[in-house]
């Protein structure tokens, strides 16, 4: 899995880099915590759907 991923970032405005903080196996699927490079924005995806949406 990859340890940094480009994404709209709702606080920066546009895409930017986001780096992977945390990672954790639920129920649900894998829980992963991101964070933007820029101003620390930070968004959760699980079994790959994030926060954001």
């Amino acid at each position: 899995m990859s340890l940094e991923m480009e994404h709209d970032c709702p606080s920066c405005g546009g895409s930017k880099q986001f780096w992977r903080t945390a990672s954790t196996e639920l129920h649900l699927g894998t829980k992963i915590k991101w964070r933007c490079s820029e101003c620390d924005f930070g968004l959760i995806q699980i079994n790959g759907i994030d926060s954001t949406a």
